[in-house]
């Protein structure tokens, strides 16, 4: 039995975040224009692989991806990119910003020149933290700048992930605080003058006693997608849920996705292309769950698969969404 654990662990402790010399090769059959008929794995093989991918973000010319890539238990993980040049897309590489820390969850803003991201570095001049907060980077002169955290109104020595913002310049997130109704929440931070304002957690519409995560709002504050676990209509590990908001501004009362998205295992990190008209979630769904074992090439085969249980990224077209909602 230890035998076969060490061949497992040999194979898959496949080196992730390491330098920038460790760049896959990179086809240039990844299609972000095309518009997904049917819920389809995100560029098999090339993004989605045998180690773990999630949170992805694409810039408004549709020329960079940005997204997570960890080894397969996420003990490290960093933000990587694709970028299209003649038609053609590079080598994976990893950001020049990333790579000693664990940075996750990207975000585009201001045309894509700004990028916000999720973070354990050091903050506030402080070694000692190792907590989660929100960071944000620009792009001057075609390279990123170095990261700057947000001010301590949003950054807290609790965690903050999962940023958000809409084309008011308000910041949507997840949070642990006690003005939040449950134990994790989604949080609104309103931009005014230059500066966020003291967080407020969004309502019971969307927000319950349980879990709530990864919020993605709409540009126009008009529509948000999220995960939540624990819920009574949850199909398992944790699923996304969407609201809109009426005439008066309200929210809906969220509803689960529905078995279109969500399954039996985590489904989380909700991002839209509004360019391209494109869903994309993360989900540790597999394929391989009553697949009997054989030999050891067999468990070599699952566990080097695509579809072996760690996080991958999906996509469908918009339209389809709006139809199922």
């Amino acid at each position: 039995m230890k035998y076969i654990y060490f061949i497992y662990l040999s194979i898959m402790l496949l080196p992730a975040c390491q330098s920038n010399n460790d760049s896959q090769k990179i086809t240039s059959s990844i299609s972000i224009q095309s518009v997904a008929d049917s819920l389809t794995l995100f560029g098999e093989n090339v993004v989605s692989t045998s180690l773990y991918e999630r949170d992805i973000a694409i810039n408004p010319q549709g020329n960079e991806i940005i997204y997570t890539l960890g080894d397969y238990k996420q003990n490290k993980r960093c933000l990587v990119v694709l970028n299209k040049k003649n038609g053609s897309w590079e080598k994976l590489r990893i950001m020049p910003i990333s790579g000693k820390y664990h940075d996750i969850e990207p975000f585009y803003t201001n045309n894509g020149n700004r990028l916000y991201f999720a973070s354990n570095r050091p903050i506030f001049n402080d070694s000692t933290r190792n907590d989660y907060n929100i960071w944000f980077s620009n792009r001057i002169g075609g390279e990123w700048s170095e990261p700057e955290a947000l001010d301590s109104v949003i950054n807290t020595r609790g965690d903050e992930f999962f940023p958000s913002l809409s084309d008011k310049g308000n910041l949507f997130f997840t949070a642990s605080r006690n003005n939040g109704p449950g134990r994790e929440d989604i949080f609104i931070s309103e931009y005014e003058e230059g500066r966020f304002k003291t967080p407020e957690p969004l309502p019971v519409e969307i927000n319950s006693e349980l879990y709530e995560f990864n919020a993605c709002i709409s540009p126009g504050e008009d529509l948000i997608i999220f995960s939540s676990f624990g819920r009574e209509d949850g199909f398992g590990g944790g699923d996304l849920y969407i609201s809109r908001k009426d005439q008066e501004g309200n929210w809906s009362q969220a509803k689960n996705m529905g078995e279109l998205i969500n399954s039996e295992k985590l489904d989380y990190c909700p991002f839209i292309d509004w360019e391209n008209r494109n869903f994309y979630f993360t989900s540790e769904r597999g394929a391989h769950d009553m697949k009997e074992l054989e030999s050891i090439n067999s468990i070599v085969e699952i566990a080097n698969s695509t579809l072996n249980g760690f996080g991958n990224i999906y996509k469908i077209g918009l339209d389809k969404l709006e139809k199922s909602d």
